[in-house]
Formats: structure tokens, C-alpha cells, sequence
């Protein structure tokens, strides 16, 4: 279907600029911010409105196209766990948008309703992409990545529980590289799907021409 193959490019083009807006939000904070012991979204709180902002939205904007691309194929072979599926990649994307439009606290000071609000997005997100995740491991058409989806979700699942335990009885300990590598994983999950879609086989790849209008008429 060329309508999964566009947008499955699509999905790879906004990931691979949002990457590029994160890394450049890295190298454009001040040098008392550290990645191991602060969370992307403390990188993103010193330079509100910046680059790492718009990194997120491109996200979501990147998972949504994807999110496209998946309802294409569900209404062409429908399947159960299709709407489920669809539901939590748009947690996610949900997620990502509150994240980026509500601040959290700057490092160091008191948690106030916005920063926590911020918190529970994020969390949201990051737990309703493995979910998302494991379900797509058991559509037809991501069978050949199956068993990596199922990995990139055990790792998921793996990384966020490093990250609560760093958040509560960890003291933050490494609690930037842990969020990191979930980032990581995450993204990297949605790369594989999107991947697959784009090399999704069209109908003249299988023979099948379908005829112009012209033709019927004749």
C-alpha cells in the first residue's frame, strides 16, 4: 500500500529530526546540567520554548503519522487488538504534547501542580508505548520484527522500572541514563514498525494492475 510506505518515511524523517533538535538542546544548555543526573524534560525546563520542546512535538507529530499508517492497514484487514493498539500509540502521542506545553520544576526546587502534571504525562507515555508495542508484535504484517518489538519491550519495561526506582528510592541516582536509554528503546521501537511499513509490498509488486476508469467504461 503506497499510503504505508509514505507515511512510514514520514515517521523515519520526524524521528530523525527530532534527534538532531534533541542532541542540538544537549549541546546548547549550560554546562552545570548533567545528562546522567537529569531528565531530558530538566534539559528542556532551562531553555523553555527551545529546541528540546519542539523535539517532542515533532515526535508526536512523527508517531501520528504512523499512527496513520496503521489505521490504513486495520481497515483494510481487520483485526482484533487493532483499536487497542491505536489507542495507546495515541496516549503516547498525548503524552509527548502535554509534556512539551506544561513545564516541569527547575532542578532543585519544589514540585508545583504544572510540574506534576508533567510528570504523569510522561509516565503515561512511557508505559503506554511498550503496551502499544507488545500489541503490534502480534499484527501479520510486523510479523517478520515480532521478536525484536517483543525485545525493545522487555528492555522498555526493564528501563522504566530503573527510572522509578532511581525517581523514589533511588535518589535520582543515574536517573538522566536511565530515562535516556528508555528514550532510546522507545524510539527505536517505533523506527522498526515504521521500517516495516515502508517496505510494505504494493499491488503491482504483486501482480495486480488496477484498472483506469476509462478502461471500465470502454
Amino acid at each position: 500500500m503506497p499510503g504505508t510506505r509514505s507515511t512510514g518515511l514520514l515517521t523515519l524523517g520526524g524521528i530523525a529530526l527530532a534527534t538532531l533538535l534533541t542532541v542540538i538542546g544537549h549541546l546548547d544548555v549550560n554546562d552545570d546540567l548533567s545528562p546522567w543526573a537529569l531528565t531530558v524534560s530538566d534539559f528542556a525546563v532551562s531553555d523553555r520554548g527551545g529546541v528540546i520542546d519542539v523535539a517532542m512535538v515533532v515526535l508526536a507529530a512523527a508517531t501520528a503519522a504512523l499512527l496513520l499508517g496503521l489505521r490504513s492497514i486495520r481497515s483494510a484487514a481487520p483485526g482484533r487488538g487493532h483499536r487497542l493498539t491505536e489507542l495507546l500509540l495515541g496516549a503516547w502521542v498525548a503524552g509527548l504534547l502535554l509534556a512539551a506545553a506544561v513545564p516541569t520544576n527547575e532542578p532543585g526546587t519544589a514540585m508545583t501542580t504544572a510540574a506534576y502534571l508533567h510528570r504523569y504525562a510522561s509516565m503515561v507515555a512511557f508505559l503506554a508505548l511498550p503496551v502499544g508495542g507488545w500489541l503490534l508484535a502480534r499484527r501479520p504484517e510486523l510479523a517478520p520484527v515480532s521478536r525484536v518489538l517483543r525485545g525493545l519491550v522487555l528492555a522498555s519495561v526493564t528501563l522504566a522500572a530503573a527510572m522509578v526506582w532511581s525517581a523514589y528510592p533511588g535518589d535520582r541516582v543515574l536517573i538522566g541514563l536511565a530515562e535516556r536509554l528508555l528514550i532510546l528503546t522507545e524510539v527505536t521501537l517505533l523506527c522498526t514498525v515504521a521500517v516495516t511499513l515502508s517496505r510494505r509490498p504494493t499491488a503491482v509488486d504483486h501482480g495486480v494492475v488496477v484498472p483506469r476508469e476509462r478502461d471500465l467504461t470502454a
